[in-house]
């Protein structure tokens, strides 16, 4: 544990502000990055291979994807003649990345303070750092994934766009979006626990709210704006513009983007702040 771990009393009034926010990130910069290792390493606690899974995992369900869907269905994308048999597959595979980082998050996000009650009661804690660490695992493997579809682009096609180094760029803004949206599911779990039961089956919606199986264009015009307003959809046909079709993002559209994922972190950030000097009481 760091100092900063010891100089917070909780059950008084937080700081809410972004510049706040910032500070405690920084100030427990190692911390975080100590229990994200950690968070990485534990999930394979105890099997044989270790991390290696971080990599097997993604690499079988590409193999699975391609087989099923470019060898059993011989599905296209419909996106012209020059299409290649596999190429369904890796479009489908980036939508299922972005989605897992997001609904990774999302549906740890109800039990970080309940599975660590011992910051709450035991110790005084950055209890604001929790999410941060859940998604800094999920980012991991999400890395992972996307190196993997990376190496398998190249294999099948024998190049890869230069656009692919702006996907950082393009996933940035769901991740700051994904944190407000966890720091306001981690308060409500603690107060109502069948915020837990509920999130799987929200996240399992917006999958298939989403681009992920199937293009807009395969859609009726009327239903295309309620798609449009998942806010998978832009990041997940971004995503796909610099990875798979070498194109440039819409930079306009990520900015907006943006501004709008920070008032959301900045409102989930506040309401933990508001709301986390009653997790004593009620655990």
């Amino acid at each position: 544990m760091t100092n900063s771990s010891t100089a917070i009393n909780p059950h008084a009034a937080q700081p809410t502000s972004l510049v706040a926010l910032g500070k405690s990130l920084w100030r427990n910069r190692q911390l975080i990055a100590q229990m994200t290792k950690r968070e990485v390493l534990g999930r394979y606690q105890g099997s044989a291979l270790g991390l290696v899974w971080s990599f097997l995992n993604p690499l079988f369900m590409l193999a699975v994807y391609t087989f099923v869907f470019s060898v059993v269905f011989k599905a296209r994308w419909g996106v012209g003649g020059e299409e290649g048999k596999t190429q369904f597959a890796m479009v489908l595979f980036v939508g299922m990345i972005v989605h897992g980082l997001f609904a990774e998050v999302l549906n740890r996000a109800p039990g970080l303070i309940l599975s660590n009650v011992n910051y709450v009661k035991k110790v005084v804690f950055p209890l604001e750092i929790l999410p941060v660490i859940s998604m800094g695992a999920a980012l991991f493997h999400s890395l992972v994934s996307f190196g993997v579809l990376l190496i398998a682009f190249v294999m099948l096609n024998g190049y890869l766009h230069w656009t692919a180094v702006l996907a950082p760029l393009v996933v940035l803004p769901l991740v700051i979006l994904t944190l407000g949206l966890a720091w306001m599911l981690a308060s409500l779990g603690v107060f109502l626990r069948d915020v837990g039961q509920t999130i799987g089956i929200f996240t399992m919606v917006m999958m298939f709210l989403a681009p992920v199986f199937y293009p807009i264009s395969a859609l009726p015009e009327d239903l295309r704006p309620w798609i449009m307003a998942n806010p998978l959809t832009f990041i997940i046909e971004q995503a796909r513009e610099v990875l798979i079709w070498g194109r440039l993002p819409n930079w306009i559209g990520l900015g907006i983007y943006t501004l709008a994922a920070t008032a959301v972190a900045w409102a989930g950030y506040a309401w933990f702040q508001k709301t986390r000097k009653g997790f004593a009481d009620v655990l």
